[in-house]
């Protein structure tokens, strides 16, 4: 039985490998626009500015590039129980581990393909230096005078080998509802989107066309508006940052976007999903057909072919 919405909260911090750490990290404060917020070893801990937690994104230098680690804030001691107890109901191998600055207890899985999810529920709130302190009382940080400024991080697309168990697994233990499919004409699913809330995603799994397991489509960062978006392409092309596709919007979930890869390989999208929420309790499973899906993106945009083919880490 899927457990009612509420028990996760939210999408906390993704944790991205990544062979050129400096690059990496000065792509995310000088194009971004994010915050450091500390160092550990081969970590560094970066925020968005309004982010209420400690990060939001930590890059660790590594000898290839992808996802180690998505990290869930549950709504309560009780939920987190609650989930860590209905994931050792089915099997599912978890650990308990303290390893991350500002958060506290973090239970460590995988989902069926291998991705590395933590829950936790206990965190430290950011309070900004006097440097960063914000106009208004009620925004964690002030807004970043460099780079694009993203908000927040948005969701996680996950490659999968096959996407109905991993969906399934957010769905029917995490308590996810999903939003929005593509079923191809064989009758098999080749992506889902997932929500935690209110929000029309928080989670994709997106077939591997390679079969291979534990690869990273892409992490999101939201925008403000449309325009950021555009003022992120005109960044990019000044700072030789190397666009995939877009300014464009998506069919699916209506997202305005551009994709770009920063300089340890990752895909990263900058999108403006802010306008659309699920409010319907009852909402129903929206499914594209593979037919429908030819017809490209909102406004026509064909797809472009690496979007099918670039994953992280990258296979030889």
């Amino acid at each position: 039985m899927t457990p009612p919405l509420g028990d996760i909260a939210h999408l906390g911090h993704v944790e991205l490998l990544t062979p050129d750490l400096d690059a990496s990290v000065r792509f995310c404060t000088d194009y971004l626009g994010l915050t450091v917020n500390g160092r550990s070893g081969d970590s560094v801990y970066l925020r968005t500015f309004d982010d209420y937690e400690h990060h939001s994104l930590t890059l660790t230098a590594h000898t290839t590039s992808g996802i180690r680690r998505t990290a869930l804030r549950a709504s309560s001691e009780e939920a987190l129980q609650r989930r860590v107890k209905e994931l050792e109901g089915t099997g599912r191998a978890g650990r308990w581990v303290e390893d991350e600055p500002g958060i506290g207890k973090l239970y460590v899985t995988t989902d069926p393909d291998g991705h590395e999810y933590a829950l936790y529920w206990e965190t430290e709130w950011y309070q900004a230096p006097d440097a960063l302190k914000p106009g208004l009382k009620n925004q964690p940080q002030a807004k970043p005078g460099q780079g694009v400024g993203v908000r927040r991080l948005d969701h996680v697309n996950f490659l999968a080998a096959d996407v109905l168990p991993n969906g399934d697994f957010v769905r029917q233990v995490l308590g996810a509802r999903p939003t929005e499919q593509i079923q191809l004409d064989s009758g098999r699913i080749a992506a889902q989107w997932l929500t935690f809330g209110n929000k029309s995603y928080d989670l994709v799994y997106t077939e591997d066309w390679t079969g291979s397991n534990n690869r990273l489509h892409h992490i999101a960062f939201a925008t403000d508006t449309r325009e950021d978006i555009l003022r992120a392409a005109d960044l990019a092309l000044d700072t030789g940052v190397f666009i995939e596709t877009g300014p464009h919007k998506h069919a699916i979930q209506q997202t305005f976007f551009l994709y770009v890869y920063e300089p340890g390989g990752n895909r990263i999208e900058l999108c403006n999903p802010l306008t659309r929420l699920i409010l319907a309790p009852d909402w129903p499973l929206v499914t594209w057909t593979e037919e429908e899906r030819k017809k490209g993106q909102a406004w026509g945009l064909k797809t472009i072919e690496s979007f099918h083919t670039h994953g992280t880490p990258p296979l030889d």
